[in-house]
């Protein structure tokens, strides 16, 4: 079984991406690796040729900063470095900038590769989520978080990045895919609040033009994190690769987790899902195989 992980990234350095412990967290159970990197406006080229490993292939890219439409230019990015994996791979395994995976998870990832590999119903593999938020301690728990994304896919040129990165189709359908009984961390927001708070304002501009980004998103020197509906704990333990740069956090950050800012219909349907794991109307990109026939 041949495994190669891709992935994005412009600015790193700039807007604080964890790309190294993106790639690295993965790299174990990759043959290969391949990685877009956009023309920058600081080095995160050289950063990302400061990873030691012959996996490494890099494609330089240009961001054609005009596909705004819902962010498009992501989905663009993805697919130039889908498109770079050579045909003799068998799955297709994305990592975001800002997202890692625990070491634990390594070897079931690599068993339902294995598992799956000669099933061609199997299309991709589907992946839970924890999103942190405002520091490495808390998590979001409400509604606003999707809490499940396809991570792995078949190596077939057909497929595509859908939307802004958010997840692959197959022409335009759904991938049939299986669960993994293991977690992505997402630390999108986790970042020093005058850094978040810069890249917020960077980001939009990849959906909309300057003057919308003028009209509608305030500019702050530092990004206001308490503005936040609920939030949870975080009692586990973080990824190995990540360790470093959570005992270098320079702020402080905390939230009362009984703290809950809803609306009525909200809160009822929080209470729903807490209780009962089901989330009402939860948008699902994929289309899971519960049984195979």
């Amino acid at each position: 079984m041949k495994v190669t992980g891709f992935s994005f990234i412009r600015n790193a350095k700039k807007f604080d991406y964890p790309i190294i412990e993106a790639i690295t967290s993965i790299l174990p159970i990759c043959n290969e690796f391949v990685i877009a990197v956009g023309k920058s406006e600081d080095k995160t080229l050289e950063l990302i040729q400061s990873i030691k490993s012959s996996k490494i292939k890099i494609i330089n890219t240009i961001w054609d900063d005009t596909l705004r439409e819902g962010g498009k230019v992501l989905a663009d990015e993805t697919n130039k470095a889908f498109q770079n994996i050579q045909e003799d791979s068998d799955w297709a395994f994305y990592i975001q900038g800002d997202e890692v995976v625990h070491e634990k998870y390594l070897p079931v990832i690599n068993d339902e590769m294995l598992k799956w590999k000669d099933d061609k119903k199997v299309e991709g593999l589907l992946f839970n989520y924890l999103h942190f938020y405002g520091s490495y301690d808390y998590i979001g728990d409400s509604r606003r978080w999707y809490r499940k994304e396809v991570r792995i896919i078949r190596n077939n040129k057909k497929f595509h990045s859908f939307r802004d990165a958010q997840g692959f189709r197959n022409d335009n359908k759904l991938l049939r895919v299986k669960q993994v009984n293991a977690t992505v961390y997402h630390y999108g927001w986790v970042k020093p609040p005058a850094l978040q708070q810069a890249k917020q304002e960077s980001f939009n501009k990849l959906w909309h033009n300057d003057d919308w980004v003028d009209k509608n998103i305030k500019k702050y020197d530092e990004f206001d994190y308490s503005m936040i509906d609920s939030l949870a704990r975080f009692n586990g333990t973080h990824p190995k690769v990540i360790q470093e740069r959570i005992k270098n956090q320079n702020w402080k950050f905390s939230f009362d987790p009984i703290r809950k800012n809803f609306s009525l219909k909200t809160k009822f349907l929080y209470f729903i899902e807490k209780y009962t794991g089901w989330r009402v109307g939860e948008y699902k990109n994929y289309r899971l195989l519960k049984k195979m026939v």
